[in-house]
C-alpha cells in the first residue's frame, strides 16, 4: 500500500504515488538553498513542474507575482485548487493539467525560468523535450537523481559522458550545485539526488547546421559505445573522412567533444551526395 505523507499545510494526507515517481521534498534547509540559488525576483516567468505539495510553490509564491505549474497528478491539482482557488480575485498561481512531457513550454511567456523537483522515472525524456525551448528559457533549476546529474555535466573520456552529455552540453551551460540526500525526502528515496543549474548557450556558441543530423550521429555513435568509431560510425565517415576532420577513428564517442561532434555533423551535412537517411 503506498505510503501517506502531509505537507506542513495540508488539510489532509496525500498518498505517493509509485507510477509518477512521486518523493516530496520536506527538508526546510534544502528548501531555502534551492531557492536561494534560484533568486526568484517578482516580475520572473517561472514554471514549476511537478508542485508536489509545495515545498517550492509556496515559498516561490512568496516572492514572485505570478507562478505557472504543471501537474499530472489530479489529487494534486485539487489540493493546489483548494489553497489556491484560480478564481479568486488576484491568484498568482496558474496550474496547467496535463503530462509535463507533453506540455508546450512555448505557450508561456518568455523569458522563461523552469524549476521542480522531477520524477526520476521520467528525467531523461523530459529534459530533451525542455531543450527544445532552449532559444526561449534564461535559466532552469532542477532536483533529479545525483547519477543523472553526473552524466549531464561529465566531460569526454570519464566514464559518465554520455548521448546525455553531449545533447544538453551542445544548449546548455551545465553546473551541479549541491547534493541532496534521501532523509530530505518523504517518501525517502533510494538513491541520491542533486540539484543542477541548466543556462542556455547564445546561439551559435556551438554551431550545428542540421540539428536531426547531429542528434543521429551522437545516438548512433554511443549505440554500442565500446566499439570504435571506425565500427560504430562506418556508415557515416571513411577512413580519409576521419582524418579530414581530425578524429581518430580508433577512438570511442565517450572519447569524443561535443565540438568534434558538432563539426562532423556540419561537416555530413554539407557533404553530397550523403551515404544514407540520417533523419531517422
Amino acid at each position: 500500500m503506498p505510503r501517506k505523507w502531509r505537507s506542513s499545510n495540508a488539510r489532509a494526507v496525500h498518498r505517493a504515488k509509485k507510477k509518477f515517481g512521486q518523493n516530496f521534498l520536506v527538508d526546510e534547509r534544502v528548501i531555502g538553498e534551492i531557492i536561494a540559488a534560484i533568486r526568484p525576483q517578482p516580475q520572473d516567468h517561472m514554471v514549476e513542474i511537478g508542485p508536489g505539495l509545495g515545498a517550492l510553490t509556496r515559498p516561490l509564491l512568496g516572492k514572485l507575482e505570478h507562478l505557472h505549474v504543471t501537474e499530472i497528478d489530479r489529487d494534486i491539482i485539487a489540493r493546489l485548487e483548494h489553497d489556491y482557488p484560480p478564481d479568486k480575485p488576484g491568484s498568482k498561481l496558474t496550474i496547467h493539467a496535463g503530462d509535463a512531457l507533453e506540455f508546450d513550454f512555448g505557450s508561456l511567456p518568455a523569458p522563461l525560468r523552469i524549476v521542480g523537483n522531477l520524477p526520476y522515472n521520467i528525467s531523461s525524456p523530459l529534459l530533451f523535450h525542455l531543450a527544445a525551448y532552449a532559444g526561449q528559457i534564461s535559466d532552469m533549476y532542477f532536483m533529479l537523481q545525483d547519477e543523472v546529474v553526473e552524466r549531464m555535466v561529465a566531460e569526454p573520456s570519464t566514464p559518465a559522458y554520455g548521448r546525455l552529455s553531449v545533447m544538453l552540453q551542445y544548449r546548455f551551460r551545465l553546473e551541479k550545485l549541491f547534493d541532496v540526500a534521501p532523509v530530505s525526502f518523504r517518501p525517502m528515496p533510494k538513491v541520491n539526488s542533486a540539484v543542477v543549474r541548466m543556462i542556455p548557450l547564445p546561439a551559435g556558441v556551438i554551431a550545428v547546421h542540421n540539428e536531426d543530423l547531429f542528434a543521429g550521429i551522437v545516438r548512433t555513435a554511443f549505440s554500442q559505445r565500446r566499439k570504435t568509431l571506425r565500427n560504430t560510425l562506418r556508415e557515416y565517415l571513411d577512413e580519409t573522412e576521419f582524418a579530414k576532420l581530425g578524429i581518430d577513428p580508433q577512438s570511442r564517442a565517450e572519447n569524443l567533444s561535443v565540438e568534434e561532434f558538432a563539426r562532423a555533423a556540419n561537416y555530413l551535412n554539407q557533404r553530397r551526395p550523403v551515404k544514407r537517411d540520417f533523419s531517422g
